[in-house]
C-alpha cells in the first residue's frame, strides 16, 4: 500500500488507537517517525516504543498512555503536509497551548521539538502539534 503522507498516517493511527482505548498500535517503520515517537516518549505523551521486524517489514510498535480513563493524548495535529509545508525561523517558533503542549520540528539538526529547537536557535519544518 502506498501513502503519500507516512507522518499524517502514524498520527491517525495513533488517533484512532486512543479514541478505541487500544493499549498499544503498529506502525510501519521509518527513522523519521521513530524520532518523532523518541520526543512523544520524551514528553510522557505515549508509554514506549519497540521496533519489529527487519527489512521491509519492520514496524513499530507503540505502547499509548492513559492516565486513569484519559488518553495523555488530547490531540495531535499535523501542520505542515505534503501539499502545504509550513517553515519557521527560529525566532518565529509558536508555542502550543501557552506552553501546554508540544511542536515538534524537523530541522537541519534533526527531529526535535521547539523548545530544543530554538535552544539550538534553528528553525525548520513544523511537523505537528501534540496536546
Amino acid at each position: 500500500m502506498f501513502i503519500t503522507d507516512p507522518i499524517s498516517d502514524m498520527i491517525v493511527r495513533i488517533k484512532n488507537a486512543n479514541q478505541r482505548k487500544f493499549k498499544t498500535v503498529l506502525i510501519p517503520y521509518s527513522n523519521k517517525k521513530a524520532k518523532i515517537l523518541e520526543i512523544l516518549l520524551n514528553e510522557g505523551y505515549i508509554s514506549s516504543f519497540v521496533t519489529k521486524g527487519e527489512g521491509k517489514d519492520k514496524t513499530l510498535e507503540v505502547a499509548l498512555k492513559y492516565k486513569g480513563n484519559q488518553s495523555a493524548i488530547i490531540d495531535f495535529k499535523r501542520i505542515s503536509k505534503p501539499g502545504l509545508r509550513v517553515y519557521a525561523a527560529a525566532n518565529n517558533l509558536s508555542s502550543v497551548l501557552s506552553g501546554y503542549g508540544t511542536v515538534i520540528i524537523s530541522t537541519s539538526k534533526g527531529v526535535m521539538t521547539e523548545k530544543q529547537a530554538r535552544k539550538e536557535n534553528v528553525g525548520g519544518e513544523v511537523l505537528a502539534y501534540i496536546w
